[in-house]
């Protein structure tokens, strides 16, 4: 991966519907060009899909938690990272270090239906303990890292 290819990226990463053609633009090259060098990134794995940014309100999923999973001491970590896959409420899961083996984000349309989904993390096996913390508003989120520096080995004392 090049210098062309991080800047394909980050345009893709702040608008992932433009064409081939706008992105030649951005970057300096031709539409088949970029064309090309997109199809290789997806071919090795680099990108890995497209998605819609959607509102979660406007969609009815108005509360947002991020919930810490704290493992009991016989828990697989990776049956119980398939068992929090399977709930629909959980929109995202990060293994962490510290005391908790995952933060996930929960997405649901109210307190009640957090309740629930609580009540079912908490059934999974493996799980000791959960620690909620509710979202009461978002200043942003999934904001693409556009700079040189995303792509770049930096300087670990930075």
């Amino acid at each position: 991966m090049d210098a062309l290819d991080r800047q394909i990226i980050a345009a893709l990463r702040e608008n992932g519907r433009a064409t081939y053609a706008d992105l030649g633009r951005k970057v300096g090259l031709s539409a088949s060009a970029v064309h090309e060098r997109v199809g290789k990134l997806e071919a090795t794995g680099v990108i890995v899909g497209y998605h819609a940014v959607v509102d979660p309100s406007a969609v009815g999923l108005g509360v947002t938690a991020l919930v810490g999973i704290h493992p009991t001491d016989t828990a697989d970590d990776d049956d119980v990272a398939l068992e929090l896959a399977g709930l629909i409420e959980v929109e995202s899961c990060y293994r962490v270090a510290g005391d908790e083996s995952f933060i996930v984000k929960v997405r649901v349309a109210t307190v009640d239906d957090l309740e629930r989904a609580l009540g079912r993390l908490r059934r999974i096996a493996g799980v000791a303990r959960t620690r909620t913390t509710v979202v009461l508003s978002t200043r942003f989120e999934g904001r693409p890292n556009t700079s040189d520096a995303a792509f770049e080995p930096g300087d670990p004392s930075a």
